[in-house]
């Protein structure tokens, strides 16, 4: 089975792009927000490390912002708690799939978790700092804030572009990026 890994920039377009490749992808921003909807045992490890922010079942989109924004310490705590609940997540899903040509892996923080594999292709999203951001902030709720501990713990992108196997330039429209997708596919499939 190929895995391609979609990496880049926040808002660049991997989630939109992931899916492009018309293979199963499994999204870990996705795993995640069911993970603070459903999971009754990472949410009592939150608790139990952030009381101050986690009180009711299940975690809220305000209780994650709050303990985030208040400190980077915090982003830290959840995302240990959080994270080896999303590499079974992708355990399974790699199981289920096994017997299909190739999968896609949308993991913001593949490299930063060591959840790549040396045989993985890696495909770097590249967009301009100005589309992105005028595109984050279309997004309901978009946090500045938020946003930015979230770049702290990510690594730099000149490393991720170099670490990668093929670019995608994404201004935006559709039809270059779908061409771009399909020369990929057709070398590596």
């Amino acid at each position: 089975m190929i895995r391609i890994a979609v990496v880049g920039e926040i808002g660049s377009g991997k989630s939109h792009i992931a899916k492009l490749f018309g293979y199963p992808v499994f999204n870990a921003d996705l795993e995640v927000a069911e993970i603070y909807k459903k999971n009754k045992n990472c949410f009592k490890k939150l608790k139990e490390d952030l009381p101050k922010y986690f009180s009711v079942f299940p975690a809220s989109k305000i209780q994650i912002i709050n303990a985030i924004e208040n400190s980077g310490t915090n982003l830290k705590k959840i995302t240990k708690i959080i994270h080896p609940e999303i590499r079974k997540r992708l355990s399974i899903f790699l199981k289920k799939n096994k017997k299909r040509k190739a999968v896609v892996l949308d993991i913001p923080l593949l490299l930063e978790n060591k959840l790549n594999h040396k045989n993985d292709t890696i495909v770097f999203i590249q967009s301009k700092k100005s589309d992105i951001i005028k595109k984050l902030k279309k997004r309901v709720n978009f946090n500045f804030n938020l946003y930015n501990q979230f770049k702290k713990i990510q690594l730099p992108l000149s490393y991720k572009k170099k670490k990668s196997n093929y670019i995608i330039k994404n201004n935006f429209t559709n039809s270059l990026v779908k061409i771009s997708v399909k020369k990929i596919l057709k070398e590596i499939i």
